[in-house]
């Protein structure tokens, strides 16, 4: 059972007293004795009882003062211990060096998080540019397809109108124009009235009184030979000459067509 500190403090007390007592009464032994025995040159202090037992009782106090605090100590409440300083440092330390690692884990964190945002923004806005570049790519393909479309309708023509030039001459002329240039219906329209003055598009007629011939009416009519040896029964002969010779003379149909009109007999 633990001694208490004041109980211990009190028997080194009385102890100390108890002591102090038997030294005081060794002196008056001696000094009785001294009265009686030659006398000595000088009498010596003997100190160290009363020393002795201070340092006894010191010892005995601060020994239960420690066994107290042991016993004390023993089963106590942790959080009653006191942190040394040392400590105390450590553990801030620790601390510290925890905060740092998780505003580094925070900033990691949020790092990928804006690279995640990054990348997906970026391929959101790649998927769109790309989304666009396919939207102009196939409209580019479209035009391009429908283009090539009318290409081959007009050459599908072309050729049905050349093949059937004796039955339709106005026909392979319309599609003949197109290499001189004249596309309008306006001066396909000069052309039809020309032509139709000079011979009526008859491919095989002839002026009995000049000798024009075809249906540009060439005069003579071997000047459509340049176009073909078979100008005097090939109505495409005859029509790529009869252009040809428009376009050196006035330019256009409807400008042959104005001439015509403005002579007479009609000539152009």
């Amino acid at each position: 059972m633990p001694v208490p500190t004041a109980r211990v403090a009190a028997r080194a007390s009385a102890l100390n007293d108890t002591l102090s007592a038997a030294s005081h009464a060794r002196a008056a032994t001696e000094s009785r004795r001294a009265r009686h025995a030659r006398p000595e040159t000088k009498p010596r202090r003997r100190l160290g009882r009363p020393v002795l037992a201070s340092a006894l009782t010191l010892g005995l106090v601060g020994s239960g003062i420690a066994y107290a605090k042991a016993n004390n100590l023993i089963g106590a409440d942790p959080a009653a211990f006191v942190v040394g300083s040392g400590v105390v440092a450590q553990t801030d330390e620790l601390a510290r060096a925890s905060t740092v690692d998780l505003t580094y884990r925070a900033a990691a964190s949020v790092s990928r998080n804006e690279r995640r945002t990054a990348i997906a923004a970026s391929g959101a806005r790649d998927a769109k540019e790309l989304e666009a570049k396919q939207k102009v790519e196939a409209a580019r393909k479209a035009k391009e397809a429908q283009a090539a479309a009318e290409r081959a309708e007009r050459e599908k023509a072309r050729k049905a109108a050349i093949a059937n030039a004796k039955s339709n001459p106005k026909a392979a002329a319309r599609v003949l124009m197109v290499d001189q240039g004249w596309t309008s219906d306006a001066q396909y329209n000069c052309l039809v009235n020309l032509w139709t003055g000079e011979s009526g598009w008859r491919w095989s007629a002839e002026n009995p009184s000049s000798g024009a011939y075809g249906i540009p009416q060439s005069l003579p009519a071997s000047k459509m030979a340049q176009f073909g040896a078979d100008y005097r029964t090939n109505p495409l002969t005859q029509i790529k000459w009869g252009l040809w010779y428009i376009k050196m003379s006035y330019g256009n149909p409807c400008n042959a067509w104005s001439t015509w009109q403005a002579r007479s007999p009609h000539w152009y």
